[in-house]
């Protein structure tokens, strides 16, 4: 199932499936959309279930509109909200929760959201158009070192020095405003780039990050994710690129093991609390079918870990 907007849900069955959705369930959606993994929740939700789901983008949160359903309730709010969005329906443990990560289809493809090389346009990347600054503004003041870090660290971009002098140089003439732009003064400092790749992709990669804020989002969800689950509910986390990923695998590997404790404190291993979380699986990826259908999903990358019972 996809949603009626041109967008393909990755890891669409997969994802509900290991949510494991119990009929009566509360359900929490991080990241709507266009509502595929909503609708696929819904659909084996019994008349005593609910989900909640979360979008930042006033375009997502004008689509779920469509979804006519007293079992769904959509929040304007980035996930790191979480929390105080349950608070404020009432809702205390869940279920289940789901983060389907990174940016969507329609992000990508509307020219006006200026997040791709692909369209010239306003230079943009918000994903809530509604508050915060653009990458257009934040490159009019950044100075050429943060520049530099950004790319390098959010990019993995290895001729983030190059690009960033460049882009100095370019806004002492003009401001770097659009993404025709931007696209065009990165492709003219990197000279050589890896075989189908747009030279300016992870410089595109790199400022979506930082104006939205993503792995710093990420990072604060998730420990709201583990306290808001009900023993046995079930965290499923889909990531698109290497550093969100890092961020999931070890926050599920350290929240699966005893907690570290000084070595000389005097305690048996039976009186350690007991890890919040369990694995589930190992990670997971798209089907070639599915690789091969739709080429947005060959990076995915699929987490599950469950809730333990308390001590």
């Amino acid at each position: 199932m996809s949603a009626p907007s041109g967008h393909v849900t990755v890891l669409l069955e997969e994802a509900v499936e290991a949510l494991a959705v119990r009929g009566d369930g509360i359900y929490v959606d991080g990241t709507f959309g266009r509502g595929g993994h909503s609708r696929a929740i819904l659909a084996q939700l019994g008349p005593g279930g609910r989900l909640i789901a979360l979008d930042r983008d006033p375009s997502a949160v004008a689509a779920a509109a469509a979804i006519r359903d007293s079992r769904f309730t959509i929040v304007h709010a980035p996930f790191s909200d979480l929390g105080r969005a349950l608070d404020e329906h009432d809702v205390g443990l869940v279920q289940g929760v789901l983060l389907d990560l990174g940016v969507s289809s329609p992000q990508l493809d509307e020219p006006v959201r200026g997040m791709s090389f692909r369209f010239d346009a306003p230079l943009d990347m918000r994903m809530d158009t509604s508050r915060g600054r653009t990458a257009a503004q934040w490159l009019a003041e950044a100075p050429v070192g943060r520049i530099r870090e950004v790319l390098r660290d959010y990019g993995e971009e290895r001729f983030a020095h190059a690009i960033a002098k460049a882009l100095v140089a370019a806004r002492a003439g003009q401001p770097v405003a659009t993404t025709g732009q931007l696209a065009a003064i990165v492709e003219k400092a990197v000279r050589t780039r890896e075989p189908g790749q747009h030279p300016a992709t992870r410089t595109f990669q790199a400022l979506r990050i930082l104006v939205n804020q993503e792995l710093e989002e990420l990072s604060l969800v998730l420990p709201q994710c583990v306290d808001r689950l009900a023993p046995g509910g079930r965290l499923v986390v889909i990531s698109f690129h290497s550093l969100e990923d890092r961020i999931v695998k070890r926050f599920m590997r350290d929240a699966a093991r005893p907690p570290q404790l000084p070595s000389r404190l005097p305690l048996r291993a039976c009186e350690l609390p007991p890890p919040a979380l369990s694995l589930v699986g190992r990670a997971r990826r798209p089907s070639e079918a599915e690789r091969s259908a739709n080429p947005r999903a060959r990076s995915a990358v699929m987490r599950v870990a469950e809730r333990r019972e308390a001590a």
